[in-house]
C-alpha cells in the first residue's frame, strides 16, 4: 500500500510539473517523458550533475555547485533584543541570518521561453586581459534547497544547454551520472567572486512573498571616481487565493558617500506582472551603481488585487557590500 500511495504522489507531480509547461505555453503540446522523479531530500545536499526541476517555474535544469547563504527572513520571529535595537537604517542585521542552501543551476535553453524568470541571470564586470567588459551568461539560476525536485533520465545529454557537455562528462558509475569536468571548476574558481551568493533576505506583505539576492559585479574606475556595480535578484511569490498585479515600484537608495535616491516608476523591467493561481511567482533581476563601495537599498511595491484592494507590498533592506576585485571571497562547497 505504501508502494502504491509514493507510485500515485510521484505520479501527481509529475502531472503538475507537465501541466505547468501547458499552462505557460498557453497552447496544447504533446507531451513527453523527461526522466523519472526522485525523492527531494529533506537532509543532506544535491550533488554537481543532479537533474532537477523547478518546484515553482517548472524548468528543468543541472546543480552546477551548491553555495551557502546566509538567509534573513523578517517573517519569522526575532530575538527581543535584536527587535530594540533596529532602527530604520539599519539593514538586516537585525534580523538573524540562518544558514541555506542553494544551487547554482543550469537551465535547459528548451524551456527558458516559458519560464516567468529572466534566465541571463548572472551579469557581471569581468576582468580579462586587463580590459573591463560587461558579461551576461544565458540560462542560470540561483534555487532554494527546498525549490528543488530531483529526477533522473536515461540520456547522455538530457539537458540543452551549450555549456552543459563543456562543464559535464557523462559517468555511469556515478551517482548523479554526471561529474565536474576541469573547464567547470576553473571557470568556478575564476569567476567565484561575481557569482557569489552571500545574503538573500525575504519579507511578506498581504501574502505577497518578496525574495531578494543581491550580487557584487566589480568597480569600474577612471581618473576622476570609481563606480561599483551590483545586481540585485528579485521574486515575488502570491502565497494567497485572490490575484494581485504589480503596478509600480518605489525604490530608496543610500550611498555611503552621504546621497539618498529615489526611484518611482510604473511596473519592473517594462512590465506589469500578474501572481496569479496557475501561475503565482515572477522573478527579475536589475542592476544599481554608486559612487561608493557600499550602501543599502529598499522600497516597496504598489500591489492592485483582483478585488480591486491595492497595498504597499515592502521590499526588504538589503546591503550593497563590495569585495577587492578577484580579492577572497567565500568560496562555493566544492563540486
Amino acid at each position: 500500500m505504501e508502494l502504491i500511495k509514493s507510485s500515485y504522489r510521484r505520479n501527481v507531480i509529475y502531472k503538475l510539473a507537465t501541466l505547468a509547461f501547458q499552462l505557460q505555453t498557453r497552447q496544447y503540446v504533446r507531451l513527453a517523458e523527461v526522466g523519472k522523479l526522485e525523492s527531494p531530500k529533506l537532509n543532506g545536499k544535491y550533488d554537481t550533475g543532479q537533474l532537477i526541476l523547478h518546484r515553482v517555474f517548472g524548468y528543468r535544469g543541472v546543480v552546477l555547485f551548491p553555495w551557502l547563504a546566509r538567509v534573513y527572513d523578517r517573517d519569522l520571529p526575532q530575538h527581543k533584543e535584536a527587535d530594540e535595537e533596529s532602527n530604520n537604517q539599519t539593514v538586516g542585521k537585525e534580523v538573524h541570518g540562518k544558514t541555506h542552501l542553494f544551487y547554482q543551476v543550469l537551465i535547459d535553453q528548451r524551456d527558458c521561453p516559458f519560464i516567468r524568470a529572466q534566465t541571463e541571470a548572472v551579469t557581471f564586470l569581468g576582468n580579462q586581459e586587463s580590459s573591463r567588459s560587461l558579461y551576461a551568461i544565458p540560462g542560470l539560476d540561483y534555487v532554494a534547497h527546498e525549490d528543488i525536485i530531483p529526477y533522473t533520465s536515461a540520456e547522455k545529454s538530457p539537458l540543452q544547454h551549450e555549456l552543459f557537455d563543456k562543464f559535464l562528462a557523462h559517468n555511469s558509475d556515478k551517482d548523479p551520472p554526471f561529474v565536474a569536468q576541469e573547464t567547470l571548476k576553473a571557470w568556478q574558481n575564476k569567476n567565484h567572486p561575481w557569482l557569489e551568493l552571500s545574503d538573500v533576505h525575504k519579507e511578506t506583505t498581504e501574502n505577497i512573498r518578496v525574495t531578494v539576492i543581491p550580487f557584487y559585479m566589480g568597480c569600474r574606475e577612471s581618473h576622476t571616481n570609481s563606480v561599483y556595480w551590483w545586481r540585485y535578484c528579485i521574486r515575488l511569490e502570491n502565497m494567497g487565493a485572490l490575484a494581485v498585479q504589480l503596478r509600480e515600484r518605489h525604490w530608496r537608495i543610500f550611498s555611503l558617500s552621504g546621497t539618498l535616491e529615489t526611484v518611482r516608476g510604473r511596473g519592473v523591467v517594462g512590465q506589469e506582472p500578474a501572481l496569479t493561481r496557475t501561475l503565482p511567482a515572477f522573478q527579475y533581476s536589475s542592476h544599481v551603481s554608486l559612487q561608493a563601495p557600499s550602501g543599502h537599498m529598499w522600497g516597496t511595491f504598489r500591489m492592485e488585487r483582483e478585488d480591486g484592494y491595492t497595498f504597499d507590498c515592502r521590499i526588504p533592506p538589503f546591503s550593497l557590500e563590495s569585495k577587492p576585485d578577484g580579492g577572497p571571497a567565500t568560496p562555493p562547497e566544492t563540486v
